[in-house]
């Protein structure tokens, strides 16, 4: 969707420098055609074909140039893109400085002429705007990064810079309008995206990395398409603003293998359920369901194809009874009542304790029926890949024991799983395989019980704390 590429897009450093710096720009582009329009009318009474001609020549100029700097960028970016963006970003800046020297002209020929200078040299800057988006965007959403480029212009120059320009020009003239607002807006813009530049070659190279990945597993599903896993997460990076939380994490899960999320407090357990399952978006990386790659799409789709998350905490409607809550979890969905009711059995047979209190509202029950009503609800929607947060933290022994036979039930049924879980003890007794995490890394990847005879991690899986 356009959201989620937006969201990634936006954590593209290269590229968010140059939509700033273009929507800064756009105060500009939009506002100086129009007020120097209307001061070639006002102040030299020049008519409708007079003023056409003069807007014709300043564009003839920037129309000689753009060859020119076509073939500069094109043999320039090859070389160094860096260089290439930190002068077309210099090229923006030298147009405000010929805009602060050109409009306070009052011969016609002189502003004429240094307008034309700086029409060319916009001109020029834009031609390397379409290799930088091409090389730092992600190929899956490279139609909406060059669609979000004029949103920027528009909206930000177009429509805010037209704002404003036209109060000034009303209050004042169209001259000081133009002073005031485009030398700023062009010296700005460029600032931006020569800053941009600095970042330019690691987005480039991801961009690649992420080529290349997609190539080697269209390769390995053609040589073997059994080998396909449910689930995949490669090289997967997360930051909340500036603060990094995952780092490189890859793992596979196969079909009907049950997964434990295992580490300290803050490791990154929870914050990775919350990309794969798309209510986070990933700076970098790829997750794929089944072989299909779902990085940039909502989390909604990402349920529809039946990744299905049961988070931590509180998971259930309590004015409704637990009948209710079967109900309403899979409103909705293209369900019938017939198709509904018998999910709900199936759902139920799994929990005796809820199939006894089908009329109870669901906040007289205690927290570890609570949490089978919610394991439940996933339940009802038959999922693929089923992510469950925080299994069994805060219950009761006997309650965590009655989980284990719903989890063992449903591992011995083909239910992929991935699990985070605190205890070490309860992960043995229900995952294929065990993944340790600390600082957003992967410290340990294998199965539960190799897990267990690493003194060093068992003792920071007991340790460690609640949460992550």
């Amino acid at each position: 969707s356009i959201g989620t590429a937006f969201a990634r897009l936006r954590k593209i450093k290269t590229f968010y420098y140059l939509s700033s710096g273009v929507g800064v720009l756009g105060f500009a582009l939009i506002a100086i055609p129009i007020q120097f329009n209307l001061l070639l009318e006002d102040k030299y009474a020049l008519g409708p074909f007079e003023r056409g001609v003069v807007e014709s020549l300043i564009w003839v100029a920037a129309l000689v140039g753009l060859p020119v700097a076509g073939r500069l960028f094109d043999r320039g970016f090859r070389r160094d893109p860096a260089a290439m963006m930190r002068l077309a970003g210099m090229l923006v800046m030298a147009t405000g400085v010929i805009y602060a020297v050109a409009l306070p002209i009052k011969i016609l020929g002189g502003l004429v002429a240094l307008m034309a200078l700086a029409q060319t040299l916009i001109s020029m800057a834009f031609v390397a705007a379409p290799s930088v988006i091409a090389a730092v965007s992600p190929y899956r959403i490279r139609a909406q990064a060059f669609a979000l480029l004029p949103v920027f212009i528009f909206l930000m120059g177009g429509f805010f810079g037209g704002l404003i320009v036209g109060q000034l020009s009303d209050a004042y003239n169209e001259r000081t309008a133009m002073l005031v607002a485009a030398p700023p807006a062009a010296l700005i813009g460029g600032a931006l995206i020569a800053y941009g530049s600095r970042f330019i070659r690691l987005d480039i190279s991801r961009s690649v990395e992420e080529l290349l990945e997609e190539r080697e597993e269209q390769q390995r599903a053609a040589a073997d398409p059994a080998s396909v896993p449910a689930l995949q997460v490669h090289n997967l990076d997360f930051a909340y603003g500036s603060v990094q939380v995952l780092f490189d994490v890859s793992f596979e899960v196969a079909r009907g293998e049950v997964l434990a999320l295992l580490g300290t407090n803050g490791a990154g357990k929870s914050t990775l359920l919350r990309a794969v399952s798309g209510l986070g978006i990933p700076d970098r990386g790829v997750v794929r369901l089944g072989g299909r790659t779902i990085t940039y799409a909502e989390a909604e789709d990402r349920f529809r194809a039946g990744l299905v998350q049961l988070r931590g905490g509180e998971g259930v409607f309590d004015e409704l009874s637990v009948a209710d809550n079967l109900r309403v979890s899979v409103l909705a969905s293209p369900l019938s009542d017939a198709e509904a009711g018998a999910r709900a059995e199936r759902a139920l047979s799994l929990f005796p304790a809820l199939a006894e209190r089908t009329d109870l509202a669901a906040r007289d029950l205690s927290g570890g029926q609570q949490q089978m009503l919610a394991l439940a609800m996933a339940l009802m929607h038959e999922p693929e890949v089923l992510l469950i947060d925080e299994l069994s933290l805060g219950l009761a022994p006997v309650v965590v024991q009655e989980l284990l036979g719903v989890v063992e039930s449903l591992r011995e049924a083909g239910q992929t799983m991935v699990i985070v879980e605190q205890s070490l003890n309860v992960a043995l007794a229900f995952a294929d395989r065990a993944i340790f995490m600390e600082k957003g890394r992967i410290r340990f990847e294998g199965s539960a019980q190799e897990l267990a005879e690493r003194d060093d991690l068992a003792r920071a899986v007991f340790l460690g704390g609640e949460g992550g």
